[in-house]
């Protein structure tokens, strides 16, 4: 697992808008990255927005807009994005304009460089994405795969983080993306942060598939969210389907039903995450023996919270809360 930084100094992270650019694509980095700060409200980040060159750029939606930095950020920044476009050679024969080329060789080497949604088609242009896993929109896959089929492409997920370089799904996983490269480099407090800001939940469960095709609860139901809430304040108590069902006043088939319809997760495995979860903070914001924390995870021992750890994150308790623990 990478380090968190630690460096008083903003992180700086260049976005480099490329015409047509995807204008939802290329907000996100900036007002998630902007909304990170520490615990007494110094920014974490600093973000330029980038072209080739000063001057406007189409957005998809029909508008233009200017970006305050030109290709000369690239070479200064830590991490560079590159959201989404439609941009023709990359999305079309898998090659690069002449500018861009150029632009791209001025990263740093040792630069982390993200993609959301179709800019992975950028760094599959650029050969970026060879031998590695990546992922896109799942609606472009089968192209991407066309053009790049040396890319280990996995349209499942809402984004794939391969060290130093990371690609997100479509459009709000760039939300995801950003959250992600937050918590790895300051902590999951930060991230938390950012998120309350944006009115965006921390972490999303699943992958991109579940949007493919969602079975929707029937119209008019209560629906199972005041109960999943009420869980996660009882997470170290034992809860069973049938107590959940009880607090929801359902069924066991109904809620059972009505759950997956709203959450693409059976109960068990649903309350199983929010548990591994719930402990991954408590590692990384308490002084608690391992086995306090499974115990107050609900995870029972601290063996079961080393399996659920390993099985989730290949990572042991002591390892992650090395890893993440806040300063």
């Amino acid at each position: 697992m990478a380090r968190r930084l630690t460096s008083v100094h903003p992180h700086r992270v260049a976005v480099l808008a490329l015409e047509p650019v995807v204008g939802f694509d290329l907000t996100i980095p900036p007002t998630v990255f902007g909304s990170a700060t520490r615990s007494d409200g110094t920014p974490l980040y600093e973000v330029q927005v980038c072209g080739l060159e000063v001057a406007p750029i189409r957005v998809s939606a029909g508008y233009s807009l200017i970006p305050d930095y030109g290709p000369e950020a690239l070479a200064e920044a830590d991490t560079v994005i590159i959201p989404g476009t439609h941009i023709p050679q990359p999305r079309n024969d898998g090659t690069l304009p002449d500018d861009l080329a150029e632009a791209l060789d001025t990263i740093r080497p040792g630069t982390r460089i993200a993609s959301i949604c179709t800019g992975a088609f950028v760094l599959g242009a650029a050969g970026l994405l060879d031998g590695r896993p990546a992922t896109t929109h799942w609606q472009r896959a089968d192209m991407f795969r066309a053009l790049y089929p040396k890319v280990l492409l996995n349209e499942d997920l809402l984004f794939i983080d391969d060290g130093d370089i990371i690609t997100s799904a479509g459009l709000a996983a760039g939300v995801d993306l950003c959250l992600h490269l937050i918590r790895r480099d300051f902590g999951s407090e930060a991230a938390n942060r950012a998120a309350r800001h944006c009115v965006v939940p921390p972490w999303r469960d699943g992958g991109q598939s579940q949007f493919i095709e969602r079975v929707v609860p029937d119209e008019g139901s209560e629906g199972t969210a005041p109960t999943r809430a009420w869980a996660l304040e009882r997470l170290g108590e034992e809860l069973s389907l049938t107590a959940l069902a009880a607090q929801a006043r359902m069924s066991v088939r109904t809620f059972s039903r009505r759950f997956k319809a709203e959450t693409s997760q059976s109960p068990g495995t649903w309350l199983l995450q929010q548990r591994v979860r719930h402990a991954c903070h408590l590692l990384e914001t308490t002084d608690l023996s391992v086995d306090r924390v499974a115990e107050s995870a609900g995870l029972g021992t601290a063996a079961s919270l080393r399996h659920h750890l390993r099985s989730e994150l290949g990572v042991s308790p002591l390892a992650y809360r090395k890893t993440f623990r806040a300063s």
